[in-house]
């Protein structure tokens, strides 16, 4: 690549999923694009991080080690609970069914998408949920 593409420079993405394979691809894909991103294979080390870094979107595995995906955004939500707007999160799982895309409507997520992640899918969703234009 001659140049570092831009499209989501300025962005701050937290991923959390166990998965470490997944974790490196998310990475690389949006840091390839300009995002700051930090990633978490855990609940409880997703609460760490967000004490010191305030994302703008979150990305979050439904089927953690330590607790579900569910309960963590719960909590995020509660931590942000004095800013002015509420983080956008997406919801990723391997176990996708009607009443888990149910279940993370209600809970607060605004996106459900199943795994394996279409890359071009997901970076089209950050990019209208951070209010970019079109991702291409």
């Amino acid at each position: 690549m001659s140049s570092e593409s831009a499209f989501f420079k300025g962005l701050r993405l937290l991923v959390v999923d166990d998965d470490p394979d997944t974790r490196t691809l998310l990475t690389f894909l949006f840091e390839l694009d300009g995002a700051e991103i930090i990633t978490a294979a855990s609940a409880g080390e997703a609460m760490e991080i967000m004490s010191f870094f305030k994302p703008d979107i979150l990305i979050i595995d439904i089927c953690l080690p330590d607790e579900d995906g569910y309960s963590l955004l719960l909590k995020a939500r509660n931590l942000e609970s004095g800013r002015e707007r509420r983080i956008p999160a997406i919801a990723v799982t391997a176990s996708a069914s009607e009443e888990g895309h149910i279940r993370a409507l209600l809970t607060g997520f605004q996106i459900y998408l199943s795994k394996p992640i279409n890359l071009d899918e997901l970076a089209s969703v950050v990019a209208d949920l951070a209010g970019l234009k079109q991702y291409a």
